[in-house]
């Protein structure tokens, strides 16, 4: 399984739909609002590399409002 937290920046009037939208797509297992450099943050979870660019280019870029992603993947549980 692969775990990766994804920085989203939205455009401005669009994040509280955008974070809407991003908590209930399939492989999403949370996404908050916060402050800061970014606008979204999302922790999701997929079977594959190939599963998880598939996941973010047409599912989370794809949502309305969203300008840029940034995607950490998880190395190490601890």
């Amino acid at each position: 399984m692969i775990q990766a937290y994804i920085m989203i920046r939205v455009m401005p009037g669009k994040i509280a739909e955008a974070v809407q939208l991003i908590a209930q797509t399939p492989g999403v297992r949370s996404a908050y609002a916060v402050t800061g450099p970014t606008d979204i943050i999302a922790f999701v979870e997929a079977d594959s590399m190939q599963d998880l660019g598939r996941l973010i280019v047409s599912r989370i870029q794809g949502a309305p409002g969203v300008t840029r992603t940034t995607t950490c993947v998880v190395t190490q549980v601890g």
